[in-house]
């Protein structure tokens, strides 16, 4: 067992997932004055701090995935990884710079932030980095994803994840098909078995070992703009027989992320594949909205209230955490 892979099953084991808290400040900023509270550096910190310093994370949070603010930030003499660590979880970073336009496809986007990466991963493990997380997205049409997007993203990622692993840090690779469209659930599964199967062939190439890497991938789902919906059986159906064709053995673990589902379409889902999952995958979270949204929601009506925001979290979490061991119910959800 290589240290790269005893960090990945530190952040997937026993039940646990992923916080994505990595939203960036424009993202928080919506995210804040949705809820009709002012983004400023001292809030953001402060509704961070209050999940990161809550119960379940020693044991529903095996990793978190902070921007670049937070990172550096620090509370009552104690950095947030310092947080982070006290509870058991692993500190991550998000490092790419965010989707440009693709060139040659404009309809397309290409994830930035190879240039300079090797010393910000520096900085990064010096600061308590252990993982990272960079982002590829891609877009279901009839003419997209296109090969060039496709292959483009993938050779970020793999080039990307060779940086990552060259500083002794594990890295999330996350290529997300989007929802958005009136794709139906059977495209999404042809589109991200295509572009799982390219990122792994990439990955490949560049000597990735696969052992002490995280893949975050999109659920098998209809398009957003569809009528018509597939059940959540078929869902995990999908999801499943789209990874156990698409993903090596050799990868310890898988973490959905929610790509718009509401928290309990998320949970309930997760739930499923792990029901059914006859791989020898890990199949667990890497949620950001779908553990965050009741909590913020909660929070934004009184900022100082940090127990009962945080028991809105605690309920959440331990939600996500059944669901990852296929042991969440509706009776359950509804007596937290």
């Amino acid at each position: 067992m290589t240290e790269l892979n005893k960090i990945s099953l530190k952040i997937l084991s026993d039940g646990k997932g992923i916080l994505a808290a990595d939203e960036s400040t424009g993202t928080m900023t919506k995210r804040l004055e949705s809820v009709k509270v002012p983004s400023n550096e001292e809030n953001r910190l402060l509704f961070r701090k209050t999940l990161f310093s809550s119960e379940s994370m020693k044991n529903c949070i095996g990793g978190v995935i902070l921007y670049d603010e937070t990172i550096k930030q620090s509370s009552e003499s104690k950095t947030i990884p310092e947080i982070i660590n006290a509870s058991g979880a692993v500190v991550g970073i998000k490092v790419d710079t965010g989707a440009k336009t693709l060139a040659g496809s404009p309809e397309e986007k290409i994830t930035e932030g190879l240039d300079g990466l090797r010393e910000r991963l520096k900085k990064y493990y010096e600061l308590g980095a252990r993982f990272t997380k960079w982002r590829g997205v891609y877009t279901i049409s009839e003419n997209y994803p296109s090969k060039l997007s496709i292959h483009s993203n993938a050779h970020a990622l793999a080039r990307y994840a060779k940086l990552v692993q060259e500083c002794e840090m594990v890295p999330i690779v996350e290529p997300e098909v989007l929802m958005d469209g009136k794709h139906s659930a059977k495209t999404c599964f042809e589109k991200t078995s295509e572009v799982i199967k390219k990122c792994f062939e990439e990955l490949m190439l560049h000597k990735i070992d696969l052992s002490g890497l995280i893949l975050k991938p999109n659920m098998i789902l209809d398009g957003t703009n569809t009528t018509k919906k597939i059940s959540n059986e078929e869902v995990a159906d999908l999801t499943l027989k789209c990874l156990k064709e698409s993903v090596p053995q050799e990868v310890p673990g898988i973490t959905f992320l929610s790509g718009g589902q509401s928290e309990i379409e998320a949970t309930e889902n997760l739930n499923l594949i792990n029901k059914k999952n006859n791989t020898n995958f890990i199949m667990t979270y890497s949620y950001g909205r779908a553990l965050q949204q009741s909590a913020l929601k909660y929070w934004s009506k009184d900022i100082k209230n940090i127990a009962g925001t945080q028991k809105i979290f605690d309920h959440r979490a331990n939600m996500c955490s059944l669901a990852s061991q296929g042991k969440w119910s509706k009776e359950l959800e509804i007596q937290g």
